[in-house]
């Protein structure tokens, strides 16, 4: 007999991330391999103290990374992308439940650091991911 599937959505799921992401994925292995912490000193100039908390400088240069391994050069695409795969969602700490931040806030972000500040600790994480057999350095574009 002839199975028909049907989607029956429930209220509520008892999931976690963690769970649907192999030991072995690429985006898992790399969040082990690299320490993206120096990214917080090398940034903190661009904050004050007050208003409203921005994105995580850590989380705006994995979401530029996994644009370049990806080939994707809108924020849109990058974003839209982003948050339909659930191994990068693990990659830049986001559940499935979370909203991820807007395009524009990535471009902003950017502008924010400037190109020079921007390419310069792009470069480093790059570097980074060559030196720990992540990624090959072959090529290197960078979109402003």
């Amino acid at each position: 007999m002839q199975g028909k599937k049907e989607l029956m959505p429930k209220m509520l799921y008892k999931v976690h991330l963690q769970d649907f992401i192999p030991e072995h994925n690429f985006y898992r292995l790399l969040d082990k391999a690299i320490d993206f912490h120096f990214l917080y000193k090398s940034t903190a100039q661009y904050y004050g103290d007050e208003g409203q908390e921005s994105i995580d400088p850590v989380v705006f240069f994995k979401i530029c990374l996994v644009g370049y391994l990806n080939n994707i050069n809108s924020d849109r695409k990058l974003i839209e992308y982003c948050s339909n795969c659930l191994d990068v969602r693990l990659f830049i700490w986001y559940d499935i439940d979370e909203a991820l931040p807007w395009h524009s806030t990535i471009s902003r972000t950017r502008q924010l650091y400037g190109e020079e500040v921007f390419l310069n600790l792009f470069k480093a994480v790059l570097k980074l991911c060559v030196s720990k057999g992540m990624i090959r350095g072959k090529r290197q574009a960078v979109r402003l």
